[in-house]
């Protein structure tokens, strides 16, 4: 059996990606036909999944799927199986976000992101590890969130659900790593998306503050895409994409209290606009 740290993508494949009918997940599928894989466009809406695989030519198939179905998944994997054979890269892409804290977020939106977020990750998982387990190959990212690590106030459920795909991911490559399969977790912090489209929060004030930092993120789309086009080719586990969000990584693993004592200095400027 294949050591994951031999697993890489010399050469183009087959790749899912949840999600890819818009921002991320669109510039993830762009990124990897232009390298030459075939690139199935995952999506609930039905115009974006079409709009984006037709943009693609030839190496564009679209597949029009809700995460949060099992039969779906299950549609999707008869899919891959009738016309590609196997799949090398499964990219689980789609989700949504909640603004507001513990109290301020209503146990609709709790199991409204959880169902989403981390149950529609953990279903393209179960449904893909098994084929490539049996090709004792392939690649899955995991598309988390520094919000999942962050611990900061006012996107709890947001956040646990994030924090959530990082653990199952974890322990995953665990159960993957003998199987030769490698598994992602892909963690960028603010990039301008369409996320506060569908973005639930108890007032406007969480949305536009969410566009304001994603519009000074400094960090694209594109860009993120090329970290996990990179991972794909030389696998590694957590996928850093903001300068900022590295050191914040080392310094809650190594000194906690003193992250959390930064963490409460910048509080203030985390919570919702009052005026």
């Amino acid at each position: 059996m294949k050591n994951n740290l031999d697993v890489g993508a010399t050469s183009p494949g087959t790749v899912l990606i949840s999600g890819a009918g818009a921002g991320l997940g669109e510039a993830m599928a762009r990124r990897f036909a232009g390298a030459g894989w075939q690139v199935i466009v995952a999506d609930l809406a039905e115009d974006r999944a079409h709009g984006v695989a037709d943009s693609l030519g030839e190496r564009g198939h679209a597949l029009v799927m809700d995460v949060t179905d099992p039969e779906a998944w299950q549609k999707a994997v008869a899919f891959v199986t009738e016309r590609f054979g196997t799949l090398e890269v499964l990219i689980n892409n789609a989700g949504v976000a909640v603004g507001g804290t513990l109290e301020e977020t209503s146990i609709e939106d709790w199991r409204w992101v959880m169902d989403i977020d981390l149950l529609g990750v953990v279903m393209g998982c179960k449904a893909f590890a098994p084929m490539m387990r049996a090709a004792s190959k392939g690649h899955i990212v995991n598309v988390a969130s520094f919000a999942g690590f962050a611990a900061a106030p006012g996107i709890n459920a947001y956040g646990t659900a994030k924090a959530a795909v990082i653990a199952m991911s974890e322990m995953l490559r665990a159960e993957l790593h003998q199987a030769g399969v490698a598994v992602s977790a892909l963690c960028p912090a603010f990039v301008p998306t369409r996320l506060t489209e569908t973005m639930r929060a108890p007032d406007a004030s969480y949305n536009q503050r969410v566009e304001r930092w994603m519009a000074r993120s400094g960090v694209k789309a594109e860009d993120v895409a090329e970290v996990v086009f990179k991972a794909i080719e030389r696998p590694r586990f957590m996928l850093l994409t903001h300068g900022n969000t590295r050191w914040g990584w080392r310094i809650r693993r190594w000194f906690p209290e003193l992250y959390f004592r930064m963490l409460m200095r910048n509080a203030p400027r985390l919570k919702p606009d009052k005026s």
